[in-house]
């Protein structure tokens, strides 16, 4: 009778680790990665935070949101806590302003295939292969350095027919 209470008690004490186990503490979601905190845009779920334009380069950003959004269907939203310009959800020019200290103020659009290293390589002072879309045939053009807003311009509509005869 001793052996089976003392076999049901250690039975007990394991049940009871067992739970204890279970149950998270207080510190057991500290190296837990954060959850997403919503943007400004209703349905999109962003970890990047919402960085705002330098007052200083609030007259580059309102140039380029004038020439974006005279395109066809499109509209600004914050994309990767950026202004950004679509066509039916799908970006097409990003504005970045200091992107990870970088020290630029610029847009990213996307390129005909050929196109980027070509343009890159004719005037490396004010374009540049952007970080993350880069490998995929995207260019930078600088904003910050005597910006030829015609060739902006083109570059901006190159890539929304781009991206909106994918759509």
């Amino acid at each position: 009778m001793a052996a089976s209470k003392a076999s049901a008690s250690a039975k007990a004490k394991a049940k009871a680790k067992a739970k204890a186990k279970a149950k998270p503490t207080a510190n057991a979601n500290a190296n837990a990665k954060p959850k997403p905190t919503k943007t400004k845009k209703a349905s999109a779920w962003s970890s990047h935070p919402i960085m705002p334009t330098a007052p200083e380069n609030e007259p580059l950003l309102a140039k380029l949101r004038k020439i974006a959004l005279r395109m066809p269907n499109t509209d600004e939203a914050i994309n990767h806590g950026r202004p950004c310009f679509r066509v039916r959800e799908k970006t097409f020019v990003m504005f970045l302003d200091n992107h990870h200290r970088d020290g630029r103020v610029a847009i990213w659009c996307k390129a005909p295939p050929g196109a980027q290293s070509m343009i890159v390589e004719g005037d490396p002072e004010r374009f540049f292969v952007p970080p993350y879309v880069g490998p995929k045939g995207w260019i930078g053009a600088r904003l910050d350095r005597r910006p030829d807003w015609a060739a902006i311009e083109a570059l901006v509509a190159e890539s929304y027919a781009m991206t909106a005869g994918r759509s």
